[in-house]
Formats: C-alpha cells, structure tokens, sequence
C-alpha cells in the first residue's frame, strides 16, 4: 500500500509497542491529561509507519540542490491534504508552510528542516535504497524532512497555541548552488514569513536514539576551501635547474607553513584547521621537467570571524610571499561555503526545555563544538534562533554510501518540534 493510502487510514493514536516507561507514565491518563510533547510522541509513534513510508519515498527519489522538484511536490502536498498553507518555489525549490494558531498571538517561530541529497553511488542495499545511480540521501535529509512533516501533521491537527508558525522546507543545504539558506533568504524569505525565532535540526549518527545535543553559541564551524596555484617558467630539472624557480620548494615551504598559522597566528584558545586536500603539478613521464605551474587545494574550519579572516589573509602573505622568495608568482582564493553556527543564548534555553519535555528524551545542553558545516548558520545571523542534533543511533557515518537514517528517531523529532512550538508559543510560553 502506499504512503498516501495509508495516511487516510484511521488515525490510532495510542503509542507503539515497546514503549514501557512512556506507557507507564500516561497510564490512567486521557489525552486531554497529557503534555503536549506527550501527545506528540504518541501520535508520531502511532503514525511510524505512515512517516516512514514518506522517508522512504524521498529516499527512494534523491535530488540534489535546487532540483529538488519531486520532493518539493511532495511535501507541498502533504502539507496541503493535512490544511496546511503552502507557498512554493522559496529559493528556487523551496516550501513554506504556515499553520496559525486557534488562539490570537503575535509572536511566530519558524521549524527548518533540509530537503536535498548527495552525489554518491548507495550501497545499504535497503529496499527503498536511491532510484537514482550516483545520488543518494547521505546526510538524513529524507529524515529532517520527514519529522518536520510528522510535526506539521500534529500541529495541523490541534493548533492549540497562540501566533504562527512557519515551516520551513530548505533546499540545497549541501552548499549546491550557493546554498538553499542563502536562496530563500534572497527571497526575503523572513520579510514574506515573519519570524521571532528560528530553529534547525539535525540527525547525528553515534549519538543515541532519543537523544538531543544542542549548546550556546559556537556551535558549527565555518567551513570552506582555499586554493594556490604556484607560478613560473618551468625548465630542465637535470641540466640547468639553477636558471628556474623550482615551484615544488615553494609548494613544500607553504605546506609546512600552513600549520604555523594554526600555531603562532590564531590565538591559543581558538580552534582552526587546514588542511591540504590535492597537490597538482609536472608530468611522471617527463620527470626531469621542472614544472610551471603547482596546484594545491585544501579545507579551512573555524568558529569565529575573526579566525577566518585571519587564515585566509596569512594564507594568501605565505603563499604571495614565499614565491616572490624564489622568484616565482601565486595566486590565492578562498571559498567559504558556510559560515559558523551561532546558537543565541535564550533560544537554546527555550529548545533545550523543550527537548527535555520529550518522553524518554535524554538532553546534552552543552554538547561539544562540532567541525561540520551547516547553513542554517546564516538564518541564526538573520533571526535569533538554536540548532540541535537529534541522535541517529549507531548508524554509518554521514556521507559514507552505507548511511541511512532512522526511522526511530522520528517520533523523537516530531515530539520535539511540538515541544518548541509549545514553550515558544503556548500558554505558558513566550507568545
């Protein structure tokens, strides 16, 4: 049966099987007697195999960045055969849905989940493993998008808060195209759908099933790439290598170099990586050639501002000033794809409440800084706002052809997008 057919079934809203502490905790208790979060957590784990069927759609049907024409359909239509507002076509691909509360309220929040996939060849030999030879949903996008709906579904359903919130269905998280955040706000995506607040999640593999880390301030690192190309005559490496500029001196001397910018130009208590990715230059079958030109790419990760635009203004002195050294030319850029992710104190405080309303939920408020980049990072410097990982289990890593996400941990996210809703804009909210 497919997905859609099973979501008009009849709703069963009692928890599943293999819930014994949830299910001790509400026994004797009606629904209208349980929390929020609590009715949430039951309603998305009668409703697992509906949620899943969606996940595996989407994961069967992967689209990379701004192409994600089906999965922007799709959850266009969700949203509409449960009463949702949709808006289509925000940044390109993206989706807004807006569900406003049955109590009057000011304030709106907006719930980010992103849409699109990678280019790699899937080996999980799942059944609903990628249709698509060479993309596959790598990172748990199928599954972000998924919670987010399973959240629309019950917000949709019991609109018991005061104000507005947003959904907000983001492609291109992967930076394709210049990025699915930086498309929709170009499309004034905060002037067209107000929010006081924004909040994004995200499924970490190795961190345990119903549990959520989340931490202020520095949370992501700005991530980026940064290439050098060495400059000069060439020449004969045999017989007259001293009328030259030998480039594989400067590459070596940069090499080394890079990592003293890490030691002696970034301040002792921040934290910075480079690294080099490829080095590029001569020909093994002319091995006595001194090349013209060497190329050298790599990857730099900081959590501050500041930090970055001190190692690519070092990057570019070393590279610039080592080859006029010996005589030579280079040429620096540097790319950054995103910038740090910056948790806002009084967000984080309302999201880690929340997450700790969720049933069998177990909270880390001051996880540990995280090298991985994330663009939601430029709607947290447009909006305040948190971000929280929600645990994926001991699943494969993220970007590896073996991930999957997992369907466990959906009831946990729906759970805790209500939450939020909840503390942001409920009774006893900030509304």
């Amino acid at each position: 049966m497919g997905s859609r057919a099973r979501l008009r079934q009849g709703r069963d809203f009692r928890p599943r099987p293999g819930t014994t502490s949830f299910a001790a905790k509400v026994k004797g208790r009606t629904m209208d007697q349980q929390s929020k979060p609590e009715k949430a957590f039951a309603r998305a784990r009668a409703w697992q195999d509906d949620l899943a069927a969606i996940r595996h759609d989407i994961h069967a049907h992967p689209e990379l960045g701004l192409e994600e024409v089906r999965t922007s359909a799709l959850v266009a239509a969700t949203l509409r055969e449960w009463g949702v507002a949709v808006t289509e076509g925000v940044g390109r691909t993206g989706v807004v849905g807006t569900i406003k509360g049955r109590r009057p309220g000011r304030r709106s929040v907006g719930l980010r989940a992103d849409m699109d996939a990678l280019a790699l060849v899937e080996a999980t030999g799942k059944p609903y493993a990628s249709a698509t030879c060479g993309q596959m949903h790598a990172c748990g996008h199928d599954g972000h998008t998924t919670m987010l709906l399973g959240a629309a579904r019950a917000l949709a359903e019991d609109p018991d808060f005061a104000g507005t919130v947003q959904l907000i269905f983001q492609p291109a998280e992967e930076g394709r195209g210049g990025g699915g955040a930086a498309a929709m706000l170009n499309d004034r995506l905060f002037e067209r759908f107000p929010c006081d607040a924004v909040y994004g999640m995200h499924n970490k593999p190795g961190l345990p099933v119903g549990h959520f880390a989340t931490r202020k301030g520095a949370f992501m690192a700005t991530t980026g790439r940064w290439e050098v190309h060495l400059l000069g005559p060439g020449g004969h490496g045999g017989a007259n290598p001293h009328n030259t500029p030998d480039l594989s001196v400067v590459a070596a001397h940069f090499i080394l170099g890079l990592q003293t910018i890490v030691g002696r130009n970034v301040p002792p208590l921040e934290t910075a990586v480079l690294s080099l990715g490829a080095i590029a230059g001569g020909d093994a079958a002319s091995f006595n050639v001194m090349p013209s030109e060497i190329t050298l790419v790599g990857t730099g990760r900081c959590f501050s501002d500041d930090v970055q635009n001190t190692l690519e203004r070092r990057m570019r002195e070393l590279a610039e000033g080592l080859a006029a050294l010996h005589g030579a030319r280079a040429t620096f850029a540097a790319t950054w794809d995103t910038l740090a992710l910056y948790t806002h104190d009084a967000e984080t405080d309302v999201l880690a409440a929340a997450a700790r309303a969720v049933p069998e939920a177990t909270v880390d408020a001051n996880a540990p800084q995280q090298t991985g980049g994330e663009d939601f990072s430029l709607m947290l410097r447009a909006r305040p706002g948190s971000f929280v990982f929600v645990g994926n289990g001991a699943s494969a890593q993220l970007h590896t052809p073996e991930f999957d996400f997992n369907d466990e941990a959906i009831p946990y996210g729906v759970a805790l997008w209500v939450s939020l809703v909840e503390k942001e804009l409920g009774r006893t909210g900030r509304g």
